[in-house]
């Protein structure tokens, strides 16, 4: 070629000069040796023939979509496409409606995920299902503690539901939208539904859905800072649960929740839950007292379930109690007091404890080092050990307090880390979590909406993943962030999609550690770290269950072979 003589002529040395072959076999070997660190590097190796072609086929389809799919302007076959915003990795709420149509959505959403350990229980309902549960439920009302009347006010004013076998309201039911409405008045649902004043019923369900959710446009606004959509976040809350805490509501949805795991090929999940004593019992204007009603509710719906055709190869749901950062300490105490009070009626039902809510701006884990201590001693006279699980790290501080939770969930003896996010930036704390066997749980979608990361492209999960941080990863809060769609399809495909070194390899692996970190069962610490270390070779629970998965994972593998044989570049 021209080009060639041209270079000749200027004496450019040539690709299969002996020393640009040396230097380029150098390359590989660097780049084969820090492979060899990564966090799927032992799981690579016992991979079996038909499971590493199923994983060869898979990323052939995963180019193949980066190139077709999310890529936009090559021809004028795609130029109607110009209003989009198309690249491998874009931001979720971008990505989803054309995510869920393609060759590796069907292919990840197939796949057994094994366990999901961080899951917000509240904030994991479909949200058009559990307003469709308000009105199809009598003596369902709202209220709030001031009119709703101003754009401001349908924004960010408080407001909730709550059943009462009585209506207590003013001449005009529907004052709620008038400033003659008195605070805190009970108006039937159907009423003030009828009556909202932007489109009566189709309406107030569009507007009661957008409180309840982060919308799209608000995760686009990333100048406005992680606080704003906090804001946003935590006010979501205080309405999903003023729902849910009703007890036909309640077991309606975890009955319909629970079906969507197992679906998506959960076969365990640790809820982490907020007691807030909201709870009422079917037909009660009053709620109770403790939480011993919830729980057993809990614990009836989910022995039904278990008990299903469709519950069949569930294992079990847990949860993680979780007091709330921002309280002082004799709130705070008090919970924990609950807590082991419902440990002791609930054995199987509860498996650690954590602190939750915006880290930032929640008092730091040194704060509460004091109290923590005290509900460990407290747990020990009580007969009981429940472990911590803590949030730590979902900051972008570098430094800040926030940041320093990390080293106090290590100190503490935390047995995984939630978020993790400014893990990477502590190459000390990295190699502490690795020899105590902490496992990640990474939430990629989460970190994205609530502003720690613009995509799966700018996220720190393959700075963990290239050090051999042992990471699962998780979906958080999935329908106030949007998913539509309960369990793990989403974050496993975001992941795939977005990261090139995280093959259909690498997600196993991260399914295989979810296995082996589950908290199937009470267990000292020693007895704990025994078993994740031995992971498949054991004779626990965990060993049986990452046995289970293992053969669920090569008949998963043999259908990808068969189902995209046309994909085998070696066929």
């Amino acid at each position: 070629m021209e080009s060639d003589k041209w270079e000749l002529e200027e004496g450019i040395p040539q690709v299969e000069d002996p020393f640009i072959q040396k230097y380029l076999k150098g390359r590989d070997a660097l780049i084969l040796e820090e492979q060899k660190r990564r966090h799927d590097a032992t799981f690579r190796k016992t991979l079996s023939p038909i499971a590493a072609r199923a994983c060869k086929i898979v990323s052939q389809i995963r180019a193949r979509e980066q190139n077709e799919v999310w890529t936009q302007g090559l021809d004028e076959a795609t130029a109607h496409q110009s209003d989009e915003i198309l690249y491998p990795g874009v931001m979720f709420h971008h990505a989803k409606g054309r995510m869920e149509k393609t060759n590796l959505w069907k292919i990840v959403e197939k796949m057994p995920k094994g366990s999901l350990l961080h899951a917000h229980m509240d904030a994991m309902f479909d949200i058009d299902f559990l307003v469709d549960q308000a009105f199809s439920t009598p003596g369902m009302h709202i209220s709030a503690p001031a009119p709703l009347i101003t754009t401001k006010d349908y924004e960010t004013a408080l407001f909730g539901f709550q059943f009462s076998s009585t209506s207590q309201t003013a001449t005009d039911q529907a004052a709620i939208w008038s400033e003659q409405y008195e605070a805190s008045t009970l108006v039937p649902l159907q009423t003030a539904a009828s009556s909202f004043p932007n489109g009566g019923e189709e309406g107030f369900r569009a507007w009661v859905k957008s409180r309840c959710m982060i919308m799209p446009e608000h995760s686009y606004q990333h100048h406005h800072g992680v606080d704003a959509i906090w804001d946003i976040f935590k006010r979501t809350f205080l309405v999903i649960n003023s729902i849910l805490m009703y007890e036909p509501i309640f077991r309606t949805c975890l009955r319909r929740m629970l079906g969507q795991l197992a679906i998506d090929g959960i076969r365990y999940v640790e809820f982490r839950i907020v007691f807030r004593n909201l709870y009422r019992k079917e037909g009660s204007n009053d709620p109770e007292s403790d939480n011993g009603e919830f729980l057993r509710v809990f614990e009836e719906e989910l022995g039904r379930f278990k008990e299903s055709e469709e519950g069949k190869n569930f294992y079990e749901a847990r949860i993680i109690w979780c007091g709330l950062r921002m309280l002082p300490n004799a709130n705070i105490v008090e919970d924990m007091k609950q807590c082991i009070a419902m440990k002791q009626a609930f054995p199987d039902l509860i498996c650690g404890y954590d602190l939750v809510g915006q880290e930032d701006t929640g008092r730091s884990l040194v704060d509460f080092v004091p109290v923590l201590f005290w509900f460990k001693k407290r747990c020990a006279e009580e007969g009981e050990d429940i472990p911590f699980f803590f949030h730590a790290g979902e900051t972008l501080g570098d430094g800040t307090e926030t940041d320093h939770n990390l080293f106090d969930a290590v100190l503490l003896g935390t047995r995984r880390i939630g978020h993790g996010f400014s893990l990477y930036k502590h190459p000390l704390l990295i190699d502490l979590i690795k020899e105590k066997k902490i496992l990640v749980e990474c939430c990629p979608i989460s970190n994205e909406i609530l502003r720690l990361t613009s995509s799966i492209k700018s996220h720190p999960l393959p700075a963990m993943l290239s050090r051999g941080v042992p990471v699962s990863l998780c979906n958080d809060d999935p329908a106030i962030l949007g998913h539509g769609k309960n369990g793990l399809t989403h974050d496993f495909w975001q992941v795939m999609q977005g990261l090139q070194n995280v093959d259909l390899a690498g997600l196993a692996m991260m399914v295989q550690n979810s296995i082996r970190w589950s908290c199937y069962e009470d267990q000292s610490t020693t007895e704990w770290k025994a078993e994740v270390e031995e992971g498949i070779l054991g004779e626990g629970i965990k060993a049986a269950r990452l046995r289970e998965w293992h053969s669920e994972f090569e008949k998963f593998c043999e259908w990808v072979v068969m189902e995209f044989a046309e994909f085998d570049e070696d066929d």
